[in-house]
C-alpha cells in the first residue's frame, strides 16, 4: 500500500517551466522573495506561460526546470497570520517538525483555461481547499504577491512559489488532515525567530 502512494505522487503529471525561460538564461535569478511589481517580477511572471506538463519523479532532481508550487499565506480579521507545522505522517520528509506559513503544492495543468493567471489561481484555490477546507467561493479574494526561490539548496533548486496571500474568518478554516498538519494562528510581529520555519516562510517573513 505505501509503495502504491509513493508511485502516485511521483507518477503525478505537474506544471514547470524550464529555468533558462523563467530567469531568462540567470539573468533574472534571484534569492529570497521578489515583490511582483518589479520588473524583474513580471517579466519571470510573463515567462510561466510558457509552462510545459511533466512527470514530477522525473523532475524531483532535474535543475533543469522549476516546478511550480502555490504558496498562499492566510491572515484572519484580526491581523494574525496561519503558522502550521508538518507532523511525523506527512508526506515530505525533508519538511517534517518546521513551522510554516504558506499553504499550497505543487500545480497541475488546467484544461481550458484561457490565461496563465487562471492556472495559477486555480492551483492555489484547489490547495487551500484541501489542506484547511477553504471553499473556491471563499477564497475569490486571493491577491498574488509575488515569488519566492532559494538555490541554495537541492529542493529549492528545482522548486519556484508563485505567493498568493487571502484574508480569511478563521472560521472557515479547518485542517483536512489533523494526523499531518496542526495550526495556529499568530501575530506576525510576534513571530521573531524565523530558525524554526521551513526555508521558504523564514525568507518571506524576512521580507514582509
Amino acid at each position: 500500500m505505501i509503495k502504491e502512494i509513493t508511485m502516485s505522487k511521483f507518477d503525478e503529471m505537474i506544471t514547470v517551466v524550464p529555468r533558462d525561460l523563467v530567469f531568462d538564461n540567470e539573468r533574472n535569478q534571484f534569492n529570497g522573495f521578489l515583490n511582483k511589481s518589479t520588473a524583474q517580477g513580471q517579466e519571470i511572471f510573463n515567462a510561466l506561460s510558457h509552462y510545459e506538463v511533466k512527470r514530477r519523479g522525473d523532475m524531483e532532481e532535474d535543475p533543469n526546470y522549476k516546478q511550480l508550487v502555490s504558496y498562499c499565506l492566510l491572515e484572519n480579521h484580526q491581523g494574525e497570520l496561519l503558522v502550521y507545522k508538518r507532523l511525523s505522517g506527512g508526506g515530505e520528509s525533508r519538511l517534517h517538525g518546521q513551522g510554516s506559513i504558506g499553504v499550497g503544492g505543487h500545480m497541475n495543468d488546467v484544461p481550458g483555461a484561457e490565461s496563465i493567471n487562471e492556472v495559477l489561481r486555480t492551483n492555489a484555490q484547489r490547495e487551500l481547499e484541501e489542506e484547511v477546507g477553504l471553499s473556491p467561493a471563499k477564497s475569490q479574494n486571493l491577491q498574488y504577491l509575488g515569488f519566492i526561490n532559494d538555490d541554495t539548496n537541492e529542493v529549492g533548486e528545482v522548486h519556484l512559489g508563485v505567493v498568493f496571500k487571502i484574508t480569511v474568518d478563521k472560521n472557515d478554516v479547518e485542517v483536512q488532515e489533523t494526523d499531518t498538519l496542526a495550526i495556529e494562528w499568530v501575530e506576525q510581529g510576534k513571530i521573531e525567530d524565523t530558525s524554526n520555519f521551513e526555508t521558504w516562510s523564514s525568507l518571506i517573513l524576512e521580507a514582509l
